[in-house]
């Protein structure tokens, strides 16, 4: 590890002497807010991503530097003016993120379409962003709940489940899921009892939860978040005995419910994207080595958003968004050389010699469509207080 940092110092300081100005790129999500506890090993992929490029002293645009800003995950406000000071004030050329899928549509809208910056989400999930103005700037490694909302469905009805209720984050990520989830799990001659948004930020999520258990269903859709509404949901559940097993989507995976929750959450069980290609545990492997959990939720997509922000600027010869945009579809799919985690310097070196890479990186990426991941999921249960996987999907 002091071999690495020192090789990245050495390669900034030559990366400085030969460049005018730093390359940078923003990192832009909630570290406050309801996924406090996830965002963390998120920004740590895409600085990983970042100090790799460095460190190969390939990258012949300067050095990257990232700069980070806070979108709170919740408050399109935060957000859109933590994005605008990255691009007016700190000059980004890049965006990775945002996280949460309403402050991503607002930065989109409000700051990257008028600047002209590019966009690559590692976790803004909502079908909308599918079909949003978009300038061709805005890409996701992240699937759309489209395809979420399918993969529980097939869950689900895999168990022998014939109905549930669905509690979801009042906001386009947790609408967007339900309505998605309800479609799929509809057409598979499942029943949906109740539908019904809960807010974050509350204290006591009884009523809610009363409204649910009248409803009945076999077990609870939880489409929430983590650190917020979702854990409390969960609780309220768990304290009134009105659900004792609940199904959770991607925004509520996190060892930090286990943490909060204990064992109420046994034989509960979910999915999150992931894979189980040599690039998933290469990756794994890589974030070990650096101190932190690269299996947690949206760490590898963003790994893969930042290292895909770079290589296209280097095959486009440009930090300029609407250039180097243009190249991340092709870079992101074959034909060409597979890339793998750890192989950044050599897709450098490839593209620098005019030889075609399809970047694979640590998700499996295949972007499709408006440029979103095709979506791959991880499978799992909850077990003794244990997360554990039984498949991919």
């Amino acid at each position: 590890m002091k071999k690495l940092l020192l090789a990245t110092a050495a390669t900034a300081l030559f990366a400085g002497a030969a460049s005018a100005e730093d390359v940078k790129v923003g990192i832009l999500l909630g570290f406050t807010g309801p996924l406090e506890s996830t965002v963390p090993d998120m920004a740590k992929g895409a600085e990983t991503a970042i100090a790799e490029i460095n460190a190969s002293g390939k990258f012949a645009l300067g050095n990257l530097v990232t700069v980070n800003g806070d979108t709170t995950c919740v408050d399109a406000a935060a957000a859109t003016a933590a994005a605008e000071r990255m691009v007016t004030a700190d000059g980004v050329k890049a965006i990775v993120g945002g996280d949460c899928s309403g402050v991503t549509g607002a930065v989109l809208q409000n700051v990257a379409r008028p600047n002209g910056i590019g966009m690559i989400s590692p976790s803004a999930t909502s079908p909308a962003l599918s079909t949003a103005e978009d300038d061709g700037l805005f890409f996701r490694t992240a699937p759309s709940d489209a395809r979420q909302g399918e993969i529980m469905a097939d869950i689900l009805s895999g168990k022998g489940i014939k109905s549930v209720a669905v509690s979801y984050t009042n906001n386009d990520y947790g609408k967007g899921l339900a309505d998605s989830f309800a479609a799929a799990f509809g057409a598979k001659g499942g029943a949906v009892t109740i539908s019904a948004p809960h807010d974050d930020g509350k204290a006591d999520y009884s009523a809610e939860v009363a409204s649910l258990a009248a409803a009945g269903g076999e077990m609870l859709i939880v489409a929430g978040y983590v650190d917020q509404g979702g854990k409390g949901i969960i609780q309220a559940s768990l304290d009134s005995g009105a659900f004792s097993t609940f199904y959770l989507v991607d925004g509520m995976y996190g060892e930090s419910l286990i943490g909060a929750i204990g064992d109420g959450l046994n034989g509960s069980f979910g999915a999150v994207p992931g894979t189980d290609s040599a690039g998933s545990a290469s990756y794994e492997e890589i974030a070990k080595a650096a101190g932190y959990d690269g299996s947690n939720a949206f760490s590898k997509e963003s790994y893969d958003a930042a290292a895909l922000i770079a290589l296209a600027m280097a095959a486009s010869g440009s930090t300029d968004s609407k250039v180097w945009s243009t190249k991340v579809m092709e870079l992101a799919n074959a034909p060409g050389e597979p890339i793998q985690p750890g192989e950044l310097g050599k897709a450098l070196e490839l593209i620098a010699a005019g030889t075609d890479i399809d970047y694979v990186g640590a998700s499996s990426v295949e972007l499709v469509g408006p440029g979103e991941s095709a979506g791959n999921y991880r499978e799992y249960e909850i077990k003794d207080g244990k997360i554990e996987t039984i498949g991919y999907r």
